[in-house]
Order: C-alpha cells, then sequence, then structure tokens
C-alpha cells in the first residue's frame, strides 16, 4: 500500500514538474513569437480585465486592513485635499464636469473617475492605494512626493467628493494652492533598503542601469553597478555621502552644464539613496 501511494505521489508531481516546464516553454515561445499585441489600442481581453481587477481588489483590502484612518477631516483640510487633488490627480482621473486630460482616456487600464470611489473602498484602503500606488495600472506611489499628511487630506476629499457638483467643484478650493511636501523630522541616518525603493520612485533606473532596481536596460546616463568603488562624482565631487546627497538634491548646483535634471528629491530620500549606492561594489 505504502508503495502504491509513493507511486501516486510520485507520478502527480512529475506531472505538475513537466507541466510547468512545457507552460514555461509555451510562454517562452509565445513572448518570442511577439504575437500578443502590446500596443494599448488593443485593450486587455475582458477576462484578463475581471482577474486583474478582483485580484487588485482582494490585494487592497489585505494589505489595507491594519491601517488606521485619522479623524475625519475638517473643512480646512478638505479644502487642501482638494488643491492636491487638482493638482496630481485630476489629469488622470478628472472630476464632476471636468475630463480626464487626453493621454489618460486612452491609457489601459483607464484610470476612471474617482467620484464614486468612496462608494467601493473605504478610507484605509484609499490611503494605501494612494501611497503605494497599484502596479501594471499606470497609478503612481505618492508615498515620496507627499507627506502622509497630504495623502490623507487627499483621501478625506475623496471622501466628500460624491457630494460635489461641478459647480461646486469648479470653486471647493478657491484660494488654496497645494503646498509642496514638508520637511519631515531630523535626518535620519541612511536606510539602504528605503533608498533602493527611493531610486526606483524618483525614476533613477529610466536613466541608469541600477543593480537591485527594476528597469529596462538603458544607457542614458552611466551604469552605477560598482558606484561605490568611484573615486568622483560626475567628475566633479570626491565621493562621500554628504556630497552625494548634494548632487541628488541640487546637480545643477554642481555642474550647470550636466543633463542631470533636477528632481526634486526630499533630503532624507536623497540620503537613503546615497546609503544604497554606496553599497554597489
Amino acid at each position: 500500500m505504502r508503495k502504491t501511494t509513493r507511486l501516486i505521489v510520485k507520478t502527480i508531481c512529475a506531472t505538475i514538474a513537466v507541466g510547468g516546464v512545457l507552460g514555461a516553454l509555451g510562454g517562452a515561445m509565445f513572448a518570442k513569437a511577439g504575437w500578443y499585441n502590446i500596443g494599448a489600442l488593443a485593450p486587455h481581453w475582458q477576462f484578463a480585465y475581471t482577474f486583474l481587477e478582483y485580484g487588485m481588489h482582494e490585494s487592497v483590502r489585505h494589505h489595507a486592513s491594519a491601517v488606521v484612518a485619522p479623524a475625519p477631516p475638517d473643512a480646512a483640510s478638505l479644502r487642501a485635499g482638494a488643491a492636491l487633488y487638482k493638482a496630481n490627480c485630476v489629469a488622470c482621473h478628472g472630476g464632476p464636469g471636468v475630463p480626464m486630460a487626453n493621454f489618460a482616456k486612452s491609457m489601459q487600464p483607464s484610470p476612471g473617475p474617482l467620484v464614486d470611489a468612496a462608494r467601493r473602498w473605504s478610507a484605509p484602503e484609499m490611503y494605501w492605494i494612494v501611497q503605494q500606488g497599484i502596479k501594471t495600472s499606470g497609478m503612481p506611489a505618492w508615498k515620496y512626493h507627499m507627506s502622509d499628511a497630504q495623502i490623507w487630506q487627499v483621501v478625506g476629499f475623496l471622501s466628500h467628493l460624491p457630494r460635489l457638483s461641478p459647480q461646486q467643484f469648479a470653486v471647493f478650493d478657491a484660494g488654496v494652492t497645494a503646498a509642496p511636501m514638508p520637511d519631515g523630522p531630523a535626518l535620519l541616518a541612511g536606510d539602504a533598503l528605503r533608498g533602493k525603493t527611493a531610486l526606483g520612485q524618483y525614476a533613477c533606473q529610466s536613466c541608469h542601469l541600477i543593480p537591485g532596481v527594476t528597469g529596462s536596460k538603458t544607457y542614458v546616463g552611466p551604469q552605477l553597478a560598482s558606484f561605490g568603488r568611484q573615486n568622483k562624482i560626475a567628475g566633479q565631487l570626491v565621493n562621500s555621502q554628504a556630497n552625494l546627497v548634494r548632487w541628488i538634491t541640487d546637480p545643477k548646483g554642481v555642474d550647470p552644464a550636466t543633463a542631470m535634471p533636477d528632481l526634486d528629491v526630499a533630503q532624507q530620500d536623497a540620503v537613503d539613496m546615497a546609503a544604497y549606492l554606496a553599497t554597489l561594489n
């Protein structure tokens, strides 16, 4: 009986292994053939869209389960959230009486309006989505570009949005401008793990090949694989943490002719990014 059981188990394991290998080979051949239309004019198949959306909803609910919402926002916080929404969100999501920008209309999947977001998501779930973003959807993570308080202001405004008419939406934030991300507490020692994430969130991999940071092969800027062993930063500064933070936050101030853009990197993020780059040997 034991031999029979072992034989059955081995047969099942072998079948799964062979099926996995054949599936991987089939997927590789399908990708190599280029048969799948990656163009945005061809929408996702409905079953694929439905499956991905279902998985997204369940993922958000799982990861947001530990988030605790603050007290309901006051009028000033709602107006601040409206200003942040109009400055950062309306281009993709529109608003009451305001269409999304032309580029967003053809995105796959469509960003869609957020007028009914509060009916579909709880405040902790909306907070998690705004802070963390959604992979493969075009929805960015705002964690490195808004403070925690600002994200909650946006969430508070989203909860209020269904009550606004187009006329009210147009003037709701009258006299309020979207304030920049406020200064944080005193700088902490560099956190290399957080710095690796920050490099991706400031799109550094769009110009540089950075070990550990996922991205396409690009040769716009120098590769950073051995950055920790370099003597100079951009041929200008001695390679130290302080100089690297200075370069990341103000490249034009170091070299006015550089093609390195000012990415508006927060000071703590620059310290963390420098800590990670120092590990690349």
